[in-house]
């Protein structure tokens, strides 16, 4: 009877853990699974100064370039 509880438990901590592993991969629209898309770096903003020159943002006249 103890090793049937002990079974028992151990079957309730995988079935447990199983959901949490699985969380981590991602779906299409389907509903398959496929490779997770790698998260984008985002872009640095990066700015000119009114003589055309690339400069720190922030400085006075310095504007964001797209």
């Amino acid at each position: 009877m103890r090793s049937l509880a002990v079974i028992a438990s151990a079957l309730s901590l995988i079935a447990v853990a199983t959901p949490s592993i699985a969380a981590s991969a991602c779906r299409d629209v389907k509903g398959k699974f496929v490779k997770c898309p790698e998260a984008a770096a985002p872009k640095a903003t990066r700015c000119k100064a009114a003589n055309g020159r690339f400069a720190k943002c922030g400085t006075p006249g310095a504007k964001p370039i797209k």
